[in-house]
């Protein structure tokens, strides 16, 4: 089944929420910004937003639903991380390059997502100078997480792992299935119950 569209009313409510907390950015930029995400999506559980080898070329905002961003790496498909509701979500290698993604991104509950090409993205980020800040700071807040990220997978204890993680996020046990998140700390379903 491919992705269907979906009324984005709710969706664009939500994203002007978010949006309207981020002290940087005025109402009037609020509004412009909000405009230009126009695609919506619904993606039932199982579809795919992207597949490994697909460019990406926009970025969502999760309305609802809960997606993982996996690499398939053989028969194994490792786990890198999710998407849940009030979240920016895309293949970021591939938007940032426009070269083919590495990474898949698949629902795992049903799912609505609003969407903003690249170009127009980009646009917005050029003329709007209180955007761009916020921007940054978000871009170096992922890539703090990016490297605590690596930090946990380069610790040999998996009790250390599962700890780190359940002190940065502790929602994440009660929203994701077990399995996704022990092939996110590089470990077996098994050892994640132990552990818990």
């Amino acid at each position: 089944m491919s992705p269907t569209s979906a009324t984005p009313s709710a969706a664009l409510l939500a994203l002007k929420s978010l949006l309207g907390q981020v002290p940087q950015l005025t109402p009037a930029d609020v509004e412009i910004f909000v405009a230009q995400w126009r695609k919506a999506m619904r993606l039932p559980r199982g579809e795919f937003l992207i597949r490994p080898g697909q460019a990406e070329h926009h970025l969502y905002f999760v309305h609802t639903g809960l997606l993982r961003i996996y690499f398939p790496a053989g028969p194994e498909e490792i786990c890198v991380g999710f998407g849940y509701e009030s979240s920016l979500l895309c293949s970021f290698p591939s938007f940032v390059t426009g070269q083919p993604s590495e990474y898949g991104i698949q629902a795992l509950r049903g799912s609505e997502l609003l969407g903003i090409s690249r170009s127009d993205f980009l646009a917005f980020v050029e003329q709007n100078t209180n955007f761009a800040r916020f921007w940054r700071a978000e871009l170096e807040r992922n890539l703090v997480g990016r490297i605590e990220r690596e930090i946990d997978l380069l610790l040999p204890d998996p009790a250390q792992r599962y700890q780190r993680l359940l002190a940065r996020s502790p929602t994440l046990f009660q929203r994701v299935p077990k399995k996704y998140i022990a092939s996110y700390l590089r470990m077996t379903p098994e050892t994640l119950s132990r552990l818990r």
